[in-house]
Parts: structure tokens; C-alpha cells; sequence
């Protein structure tokens, strides 16, 4: 299945050249023209003769990870966080390192060695570790340089009602959606865009958004859902099985209403569910898109994951469903005119 290609493969920002390369052999035969940039975005056109409408759908191939940034004389790996991560989530998590993806263990001082104010405290990313079985500094730099990346190490797996657990679903279900739209032949030039280095400030997208014309930017992404436990329903952001998330605003972008309105007007034609994203934290790749040129409107259709920028992430393969399905009819409205002034 692709989605369990793309979610585990290892992609963390800057290193995104394994989803690439994915990305890039699924859609190699069914695009017009398709480049890969300076930066690393994926740049795909698929054109259709009298079509007025010029979209992009993007969705970032990159995920959260960590870097090494030093090795202790007793052979441990220090590290540092690329992207959004909660530290208190680290401990004990499997890790590969490196090209060669050599193991390893986040470890901690062991609680019954804390003392009682240290036990008070979430751990911090300085007091943590990787353990990869070296005796010592000499025989760990033998395996492991600073400067390599580290990926979480987690099965794709299905469970329970319609679930799916995965790392990095954040956003390799959008990539999925993206693959999904440009394998269909729809009624509108498309310029799909796969951006690098999304979690680290939207660099990707600063760079693609200034080689491109287009009249709307879709921005494809897995957004948080918090509906678990303890959680008040006004926080909960997005619930599974509630079917794609439509944003309002979030903190790198305030979205247009007539699309905003013209994306739910869609839903509800086709009967298909869904919700607001009840949240005006976080960002995504719009906020470049926004500012390119003289300005692009964007909306922003997101999947609803539980615990994304965590080695565990969770999604409802209806909601997956539903967003294929809203999407590619978004664009076959659009087609349609009036949609687009």
C-alpha cells in the first residue's frame, strides 16, 4: 500500500530524498512535466487543453526527527530536535541513525537515580540520550558522525475501527492524497508541488511558491486531533471519523471565505463529512503560498491525525477517504466556473 511506503520511508527535514524518490516513481508516467528544484521540492504539471484555471495542490514530504550534535566519552549520542518535539514523548523510543540506519534507544537517568527536584520536571531534550551499544566515544564514531540524522522507528500498522498507525503521517497522508489527485484525470490544470523542509519554517514552499502562476494554492496536510480524554470539546481541534478538516485561520495564514465556503458547499453536494479545524495554532505551507507574487489565495484540507511530531501517529481511513474524495471534486467544481473570478 502506498500509504505505508511513504510513512515508512524516512524523510526528516533536509533529508527528504527517500520520499522523493517515491514520489517521484509514482507519478512519473501520469504528469505532463515534472523537475525537482534547488531546494528539493517535487514540481509536477499535468495540463488540460481549454482549461482557464491554473491550481496547485502541495503537500510537504517532510516529517520531525532529530540530528546528532555530539558524542559523550562513554560513547552516548547527543542530540538535537528538527521540527516540533515534545520532549516528555522521547524516552525509550527506537531511533535509527544515519544512512546506514544504525539503531538505537533514547535513554534517561533512571528514576529511582533522580533526585526528588529532577522528579518534578518533564526531561528536557539535554537530559536525554541515544544509546547504541558502544562501549565508548571511539567505537561509537565508528558508526555515527554529528550532523546525521535520526529517524523514529515505527511499523506502519492497521487496527481496530478503520485505523491506522503510522510515523510520520504528518504529511505523508497528504503526499498520498496528492499522489491520489494526479493519477485521476481531472478538468483543470494542475501543478502538483511536494515541498521539503515544512516543519523547520516553510522553506520549501518560499521557494516553489515564486516559480509558479496559479489562481488558487490547496494545501494538503495532517493536522492535530486531540479528541482523547481530559481534552474539552473546544480543544479537541479536530475529531476522527469527522471527516477532512477545513481551516479558518491558523498563525501563518487568515484563508479567504469564498474558497473557504466554496470547499464546504462542495461537501455537502457530494455528501461527503466534514469539519472545521477549531484551531488557529500552527501553519502550513499557505503562508508562503500567500505571500508569493502578487499574492495567491490558498485553502488549507486536512486529514485528522492523533499524536503527529511523535514516533505514533493516528488516522481514520475514512477520513482519509473522505479527503480524496473532497478534494478531487473540489477541482472538478472549480472546472466549472464560478468558483474562480
Amino acid at each position: 500500500m502506498l500509504l505505508k511506503k511513504l510513512t515508512s520511508a524516512f524523510g526528516v527535514s533536509g533529508n527528504e530524498g527517500e520520499v522523493r524518490n517515491i514520489v517521484l516513481e509514482e507519478i512519473k508516467d501520469v504528469v505532463d512535466t515534472v523537475k525537482v528544484d534547488r531546494m528539493g521540492n517535487v514540481i509536477a504539471e499535468k495540463k488540460v487543453l481549454n482549461s482557464p484555471y491554473n491550481i496547485v495542490v502541495t503537500a510537504h514530504m517532510d516529517e520531525v526527527g532529530l540530528m546528532v550534535k555530539g558524542i559523550d566519552d562513554s560513547g552516548l549520542i547527543r542530540f538535537a530536535p528538527i521540527g516540533g518535539i515534545d520532549s516528555r514523548i522521547l524516552v525509550s523510543k527506537v531511533v535509527l541513525i544515519g544512512e546506514r540506519n544504525i539503531p538505537g534507544v533514547i535513554g534517561a537517568k533512571a528514576i529511582h537515580m533522580q533526585k526528588p527536584e529532577e522528579r518534578q520536571r518533564a526531561l528536557r531534550i539535554d537530559d536525554l540520550y541515544i544509546d547504541i551499544g558502544a562501549k565508548n566515544k571511539d567505537e561509537a564514531e565508528k558508526h555515527i558522525s554529528i550532523g546525521d540524522y535520526i529517524h523514529f522507528h515505527s511499523e506502519y500498522m492497521e487496527f481496530g475501527e478503520n485505523r491506522v498507525k503510522a510515523k510520520a503521517l504528518d504529511n505523508r497522508v497528504g503526499c498520498y492524497v496528492l499522489i491520489d489527485l494526479l493519477k485521476k484525470q481531472l478538468p483543470v490544470n494542475i501543478t502538483g508541488i511536494f515541498t521539503v523542509q515544512e516543519e523547520i519554517g516553510l522553506r520549501g514552499a518560499e521557494v516553489a511558491a515564486n516559480q509558479v502562476n496559479v489562481d488558487l494554492a490547496v494545501v494538503l496536510e495532517g493536522t492535530t486531533c486531540s479528541d482523547v480524554a481530559d481534552v474539552e470539546p473546544h480543544l479537541q481541534v479536530t475529531e476522527l471519523d469527522g471527516g477532512p478538516a477545513i481551516s479558518i485561520m491558523d498563525q501563518s495564514s487568515i484563508y479567504n471565505k469564498k474558497y473557504i465556503d466554496a470547499v464546504i458547499d462542495t461537501a455537502k453536494k457530494y455528501n461527503i463529512p466534514w469539519q472545521y479545524r477549531k484551531a488557529a495554532f500552527g501553519g502550513n505551507d499557505a503562508g508562503k503560498f500567500h505571500l508569493a507574487k502578487a499574492g495567491t489565495p490558498c485553502v488549507s484540507i486536512a486529514v485528522p491525525c492523533r499524536y503527529i511530531h511523535s514516533p505514533v501517529s493516528v488516522l481514520s481511513k475514512k477520513d482519509l477517504d473522505y479527503t480524496k474524495d473532497l478534494v478531487a471534486r473540489f477541482v472538478e467544481e472549480i472546472s466549472k466556473g464560478g468558483i474562480i473570478s
